[in-house]
């Protein structure tokens, strides 16, 4: 089922009572990139290794023209074309991926950015310059024929240049932006920052949200809702009052997407509450990904494909995709077939929309619309009681993600049940202390490497052994927001785990990664649906923010003997004493 019918005929499927009918079309319109038999005979042919390698080819010619060519040869071959005549196909139809980028060196990159001063350890002086250097490389600009002939292009044009992840991932991506966006500030490189912004806003314009990446593909979905904070990042760096006066408006239109389009209620103690979740009411398989799709697909009866098809959209929409926080605990918790993302409220997008609304309200008063600020302060306040009726658990003193299908929290370990704490969406001073205490009780302090994704090993990327940059932020920051000098030791401590690790394989790889596994100390990470990538813009943004926090006291080697740690609680102890 493709087209106008996924719409409303995907409401139905996923229960919600409707009759198929028809609806408004897809956001990617696109035959050949988003859907159609030619995306399926190419994509399920394999080949290429990557199935994001074909829907990232640009055509050599119009769409119509590309359409009518497959037309005929897959009337001449009774609608099932040959191996090799597909590949002659897309030969003759379709360029190179990278074609319409073009390499851009930052007009604002310098050589020596302050921050640099403030790290004492040489070796890692040293690494963080060489970090600096990588934003030149990562730096990306569209080519004009993008502007001139968009329906050639799966990439959809942004008028200013960026910086992208890396490895496989040549178009930028919404929240790899935000810590992508912190390095390039600590490199002292705002203009860079707010030209990304820009882009960011003008999607949002065009299509009144954010989508997951820069590609027609990913129109259908979003990623976490992180351009207030951005905005807020900017802001702060440059006090440019005049560009958040500008496009305050584009920020209240992308918040009002989620507020339309991924709400739910929830209730408790006889009063409802209105939170977040992600959705992605569209079936079909995702292009990037779509042999693989497909095949899970099959191992399930035919009238359940497409809710899953749309529940695997919402879990790449989440940024984890995938993690046993959205499979089904009632059957094999691996079996990524049991995916029910949309089923799930999550800790973490909440606390991002909860921060979002408390920075909309400070930009308002800032801009003297007080109303505006007052609405804002007022959702934040609504979504502060939601998160301590709905997700807090007082006995564990963290946050859980609830379970909608079953109607409780889901009490597994993840670093976003930290979440609150790194978005400040919290009213007790004492949470902290009990989230360092839920820490400890989950035995996370044992792992020296970083902190895993999940304790559950099923395969998936965004589990164990796999840790990721932005979650080690979450949870340092978060921790590091304490009074207690206790506490904000442990998020050092962590600190110098996430730092020694991104060093290390540094060392040995000269490059860094979008995960790493912490099971054997420190390699790049594995699992998922692809390779790990080379890069890696989130890693160094956040490598770059921890030596800026704690540069005169990371250390590039081992500790010594005598202080050589069991594990973080020990390292804590010790570091406490008098030497």
């Amino acid at each position: 089922m493709h087209g106008k019918t996924w719409t409303l005929c995907l409401l139905l499927l996923l229960g919600l009572g409707l009759r198929c009918q028809e609806a408004l079309p897809p956001p990617c319109e696109s035959q050949i990139y988003c859907y159609g038999d030619l995306l399926h005979q190419v994509q399920m042919a394999r080949l290429f290794q990557d199935d994001k390698q074909f829907v990232d080819m640009p055509l050599s010619m119009a769409p119509d023209q590309v359409l009518q060519s497959f037309k005929e040869l897959a009337k001449a071959h009774n609608s099932t074309i040959p191996q090799q005549q597909l590949q002659e196909f897309v030969e003759k139809h379709f360029q190179a991926v990278g074609q319409e980028l073009q390499p851009w060196t930052p007009g604002d990159w310098k050589e020596s950015p302050q921050f640099l001063q403030k790290i004492s350890d040489a070796k890692l002086q040293a690494w963080a310059g060489q970090l600096h250097q990588l934003w030149k490389k990562l730096g990306k600009k569209m080519k004009p024929e993008v502007l001139s002939h968009p329906e050639k292009f799966s990439l959809i044009y942004s008028q200013q240049p960026f910086i992208v992840p890396g490895g496989r991932f040549v178009e930028f991506y919404y929240w790899d932006s935000y810590w992508v966006m912190e390095g390039l500030l600590l490199s002292e490189m705002p203009e860079t920052v707010k030209g990304m912004l820009q882009n960011f806003l003008d999607l949002v314009k065009t299509y009144g949200h954010i989508p997951n990446g820069g590609r027609v593909y990913y129109l259908q979905r979003s990623q976490p809702p992180l351009l207030t904070l951005m905005m807020d990042r900017y802001v702060t760096y440059t006090n440019d009052i005049a560009f958040l006066r500008e496009n305050i408006g584009t920020l209240d239109l992308e918040l009002n997407f989620w507020a339309e389009n991924r709400s739910i209620s929830v209730s408790s103690g006889g009063k409802n509450y209105t939170l977040n979740r992600y959705y992605v009411p569209y079936g079909g398989p995702r292009p990037e990904s779509y042999s693989k799709d497909a095949e899970l697909a099959d191992t399930l009866p035919e009238g359940d494909r497409e809710a899953l098809w749309a529940e695997l959209k919402a879990g790449a929409e989440s940024g984890w995709d995938f993690s046993s926080r959205w499979l089904s605990k009632r059957s094999n918790p691996s079996l990524l077939s049991t995916i029910h993302t949309s089923k799930m409220v999550p800790v973490d997008l909440n606390a991002f929309l909860c921060q979002a609304e408390a920075l909309m309200s400070n930009f308002y008063s800032r801009l003297g619309n007080d109303s505006q600020a007052t609405k804002y302060r007022n959702l934040r306040a609504q979504r502060l009681d939601a998160l301590k009726a709905m997700l807090w658990d007082e006995e564990k003193g963290v946050w859980f993600d609830y379970d909608l299908e079953n109607a409780k929290k889901n009490p597994e370990f993840y670093p976003s049940n930290l979440t609150p704490l790194w978005a400040g969406c919290f009213s007790d001073p004492a949470v902290a202390d009990k989230a360092l205490k839920y820490l400890e009780d989950s035995q996370i302090l044992n792992y020296k490497y970083g902190i895993p994704t999940s304790l559950r090993n099923t395969g998936q990327q965004w589990d164990f052994p796999n840790a990721w940059a932005p979650l080690q932020d979450l949870v340092i920051r978060g921790l590091a927001k304490s009074p207690s000098l206790r506490t904000q030791e442990v998020a050092f401590q962590l600190a110098q785990n996430w730092i020694r690790t991104n060093f290390d394989a540094y060392s040995k790889k000269s490059a860094m990664y979008e995960k790493y596994d912490i099971s054997n100390g420190g390699q790049p990470g594995g699992g998922g649906e692809y390779e790990v990538q080379e890069g890696f813009g989130w890693t160094n943004g956040v490598v770059l923010m921890l030596l800026d926090r704690y540069g005169d006291r990371l250390t590039s080697g081992a500790w010594p003997a005598l202080r050589e740690p069991h594990c973080l609680a020990a390292a804590l102890l010790l570091s406490l004493l008098p030497w």
